[in-house]
């Protein structure tokens, strides 16, 4: 018996902005809250300010504006301005908990 992993079916952000709603291909519904996307992004600009210690421990009140679906993953930009994020699948699903 093979198994297979969920991966992501399809995608949107709550009516609040506030999470990204995550439907995988076993049909569970999985939530991911935008702070905790922000809060993990792993782009260059968000790698050199944890490096730097300038990059913040929170981001209150932070929504989703846009969402971008690569293939392999989402490009997720915020009400802060940032847009540089790449989240591909199999990272969308261990930041929701799978």
């Amino acid at each position: 018996m093979t198994l297979v992993a969920p991966t992501v079916a399809n995608y949107e952000a709550s009516a609040d902005l506030a999470t990204l709603q995550v439907r995988t291909t076993l049909g569970d519904q999985l939530n991911v809250p935008a702070e905790r996307l922000r809060l993990s992004c792993k782009c260059a600009h968000c790698t050199r300010a944890r490096f730097d210690g300038r990059f913040p421990e929170r981001f209150p009140g932070i929504a989703i504006t846009e969402i971008g679906d690569l293939g392999y993953g989402l490009n997720i930009s915020f009400s802060d301005g940032h847009n540089r994020g790449i989240y591909p699948k199999p990272y969308l699903m261990s930041l929701a908990g799978r």
